[in-house]
């Protein structure tokens, strides 16, 4: 992996200068091998610069200026950037490199890993005393299999209580049918019992009539 650094050798900032004094002098004091890129007087280093800078780290200008780093194609950032990863003892994570062993971003990033995974031996010891207190396979089935058979018996009891219920009702619809039938069958022999009633008032009434009649003639004899 090439580190590069895109500098303007004639820069007549002098701002610019020192951001780019600064990185150089830092990048050699950490031995890190880097390829310096003048865009000053070199068109395409400019060109490919700009080009390969993401959109969202130019400035409002949309012109980026130097120095801007590089690790082969990859961005990096820009001065601000490493400044703040050179604070942060980060500049080799900056530039996407190991850091070397025994430098503080080492010793940084190894307690950093340590926490990391005595955070994970307790989730695994977490999980295993979780494994450990699980309820065996075969009491589980043995709890699932008495559920269902209380289950089955409570549907069995109340289907008995649901036909029981179903054939008292029948009862009492065939009773209330039976009592209906009855009471049409007495109305109607009351019925025919005041039409017999009635026929036999009329015939007395005619035989009356009959012999008064009769009485009449006799007496007009």
């Amino acid at each position: 992996m090439v580190i590069k650094v895109f500098l303007a050798s004639s820069s007549g900032s002098t701002a610019i200068k020192k951001k780019q004094q600064d990185v150089v002098a830092f990048l050699e004091a950490l031995k890190v091998d880097y390829t310096p890129l003048d865009i000053a007087c070199n068109e395409e280093n400019r060109m490919w610069m700009r080009k390969n800078v993401p959109e969202d780290k130019k400035p409002s200008t949309g012109i980026p200026l130097p120095p801007q780093i590089f690790n082969e194609e990859s961005y990096c950032g820009d001065y601000d950037t490493f400044f703040d990863a050179k604070e942060d003892n980060t500049v080799y994570a900056f530039l996407g490199l190991p850091p070397p062993p025994g430098s503080k971003e080492a010793e940084q990033a190894d307690r950093t890993r340590i926490v990391e995974n005595g955070t994970q031996e307790d989730n695994e010891a977490e999980r295993n005393l979780g494994d450990a207190t699980e309820v065996p396979v075969k009491e589980r089935n043995g709890d699932a299999h008495e559920e269902e058979e209380r289950a089955a018996d409570g549907e069995g009891d109340a289907g008995d209580e649901a036909a029981a219920g179903d054939e008292e009702e029948e009862e009492e619809e065939e009773a209330d049918e039976q009592a209906h039938v009855e009471d049409e069958e007495e109305q109607e022999e009351d019925e025919l019992q005041q039409l017999e009633d009635e026929e036999e008032a009329e015939v007395q009434e005619e035989e009356e009539e009959d012999l008064e009649e009769t009485q009449e003639e006799e007496e007009a004899e």
